[in-house]
């Protein structure tokens, strides 16, 4: 009995410490809740089984991190476990291990807010590139302050928890107990290994309830392990002849255009030339930052945040439709040069195997175009530049311009890129040959900081209404500059954005956060008006090559959508963290980890998914594009 009361004695740290951690926990999904849970519609009736459930997540995460200080104790002999050094040693551990949890506390907070999310793909990518995140991170939050306010509060608990935690010490523990002990922590380890996965327990049709829910260390390991998925082991799959069948019928379907092959695996089509369309005009593309429709005026926002883009998308086409494959930058630029479906669940923009691929710069190049990527920041961030090198652009970044008149962490001013594009093409121009560019922007981004002096914008404070506003007056003031080079009549100019700001809802996918504008701009050459055809970032090589009429073979996933039928719809591809979706119309489909697939119809008016039994033949459809796509690039075959 003895024995058994000193075994306990002496696993005590485990057991205070895992009341520390609960306790934390338990007031984060607390705040959580109250922030950003229920304006997203976790009612207060959902609360008991989101934080029971939450509990549950915790206890299971705390088999896993606790284990190293049970076999800790477990060898600890009793003369050196009371030794002076050992004391203090287990202090300090104690110290920083209650100073982590708790400003790991904070750090989910700040992210939940950013991303409406426990740590997912997206903190892994910070975790890749950790200078500019952290500078980001001082820039943007009040660092100093969370840290001495943390180190304080965390003094205060050391204080409260050390006299329990060290009088474990002093008791007798035999080995033989202590084992026993163990035993049991290793067993329930292997018992969650075998029966538990992060997302076991989100069962809330609420997304946002299941991530308050969710445990974010566990979530954090869960986005390493599954940073680079093999599609076929862990989502829907149909057998590979059928996804291609179904594909190509999708691809072909109202285009009027044939395939260039009977290889059934071949998505290759032949576009002629068209007489009609506007010729061998340069095409700029202008990819803004984190620009949602939401904060545009032409979209209907009433802040004038945007007067620059609503007057040029008066004299221009507009999109009214237009959805962002993702929410990353790399999706975005994915979607735009490669037309390629964003298959879960990194950006193959930043995987190996993306080199030499079909994409729309080496269709314009075998059209007699200049072909380049200008891009604000560092082009290594993201692998930017090898993919764009390796894949025939010409590059210029950062290192570039080595004199601009603002910069921060993540790049020159809007304006000093506008600056350099434009003497970047004034080169161009003197070798008489057409140019194809994109040009990638980085001010619109925390920490939201911008050369001085700007009216609207330096009173705003920073933040996002601030970053719209220098978006668009630099926006403004390229053209501005624009029609006074040479080159401007024959240049048609796309402004589209790369992803929303923030994306966020209770919906599994919220669609509405991926609505982004998107404007192609010829004064004289392209006539203003609006298009409502649903259109995706994919489909914008294919309509604008159609546009300029130019002969072209490619196996691009992206459709015409100014040669489409009225009332023709067609999918609309979406990525959101570990799940992919397509958008037919008013039907929703999302596949998941683990194969899951779930349909919805989704009212757009109203923002809202409503459940529905599996459409069997819209998932087929689904599971197709994200299926074939996978296997063309892990093939080496998307050429």
């Amino acid at each position: 009995m003895n024995d058994t009361i000193n075994d306990a004695f002496r696993f005590r740290p485990l057991a205070i410490l895992a009341g520390g951690y609960l306790t934390i926990n338990f007031l984060l999904r607390l705040v959580l809740w109250w922030q950003f849970g229920s304006p997203s519609g976790v009612a207060f009736g959902q609360l008991p089984f989101t934080l029971a459930s939450g509990a549950a997540n915790d206890l299971i995460e705390l088999v896993y991190l606790l284990l190293p200080l049970s076999l800790y104790l477990l060898l600890l002999p009793r003369r050196f476990g009371n030794s002076r050094w050992h004391r203090r040693l287990l202090a300090l551990g104690t110290y920083l291990t209650l100073f982590g949890g708790v400003y790991l506390a904070v750090a989910e907070y700040f992210f939940f807010e950013e991303f409406d999310s426990r740590f997912n793909l997206v903190a892994v990518d910070y975790l890749i590139y950790p200078h500019e995140v952290l500078v980001n991170i001082r820039d943007t939050y009040p660092v100093v302050p969370v840290l001495l306010a943390n180190a304080l509060l965390c003094a205060l608990l050391w204080w409260l928890l050390w006299p329990m935690i060290s009088s474990g010490l002093k008791r007798r523990a035999p080995l033989r107990g202590r084992g026993k002990t163990f035993i049991v922590h290793a067993l329930l380890v292997a018992v969650a290994v075998a029966g538990h996965s992060t997302d076991s327990l989100a069962r809330s049709d609420n997304r946002v309830a299941n991530e308050i829910g969710a445990n974010g260390i566990s979530s954090l390991f869960r986005a390493f392990r599954t940073n680079d998925l093999s599609f076929d082991r862990y989502y829907r799959t149909i057998d590979s002849q059928q996804a291609f069948r179904l594909a190509r019928g999708e691809l072909a379907r109202g285009q009027g255009v044939g395939f260039a092959s009977g290889d059934q695996t071949d998505l290759n089509r032949t576009y002629a030339a068209k007489p009609t369309g506007l010729g061998s005009m340069n095409v700029v593309v202008i990819v803004e930052e984190s620009l949602g429709a939401g904060f545009v005026g032409a979209y209907g926002d009433n802040r004038g945040l945007t007067p620059n883009f609503d007057r040029l998308a008066a004299d221009g086409l507009l999109f009214r439709n237009a959805f962002a494959t993702g929410t990353r930058t790399v999706r975005g630029l994915e979607a735009i040069t490669l037309s390629f479906p964003p298959i879960p669940s990194e950006s193959i923009v930043k995987r190996p195997g993306s080199e030499h691929i079909a994409n729309w710069g080496k269709v314009m190049r075998e059209n007699g175009y200049h072909t380049s990527f200008l891009y604000g920041g560092y082009g290594y961030f993201d692998n930017m530049n090898h993919f764009y090198e390796s894949n025939g652009f010409a590059l210029s970044d950062r290192t570039d311009i080595p004199d601009p008149a603002f910069a921060n962490i993540w790049g020159v001013s809007d304006e000093d890129l506008f600056r350099h594009a434009l003497d970047y093409y004034d080169g161009l121009q003197k070798g008489g040959q057409p140019f194809f560019s994109i040009i990638m922007t980085t001010s619109n981004h925390t920490p939201y900081t911008f050369p001085p002096g700007i009216p609207g914008v330096s009173t705003e404070g920073g933040g996002r209404k601030a970053g719209v506003r220098y978006a668009d007056y630099a926006l403004g003031r390229l053209f501005a500059m624009a029609p006074q080079h040479a080159w401007f009549d024959n240049t048609l100019f796309v402004i589209v954005a790369d992803h929303d700001a923030r994306v966020y809802g209770r919906a599994q996918v919220p669609v509405k956060r991926y609505r982004i504008p998107l404007l192609v701009y010829g004064p004289g050459r392209v006539a203003p008006g609006a298009v409502e055809t649903p259109t995706s970032q994919m489909d914008i090589a294919p309509t604008l090559l159609g546009l300029l009429g130019l002969p072209y073979t490619a196996p691009f996933y992206g459709e015409d959508v100014l040669a489409a039928r009225a009332g023709q719809f067609h999918p609309i591809l979406l990525n959101h963290n570990h799940d992919v979706a397509l958008l037919l119309a008013d039907r929703l489909v999302v596949l998941g980890l683990n194969r899951r697939a779930a349909t919805y119809r989704y009212d757009s008016a109203a923002d809202r998914l409503e459940p529905l039994p599996v459409d069997r033949e819209l998932t087929d459809l689904a599971t197709a594009y994200y299926q074939t796509a996978f296997e063309l690039f892990n093939t080496h075959s998307y050429q």
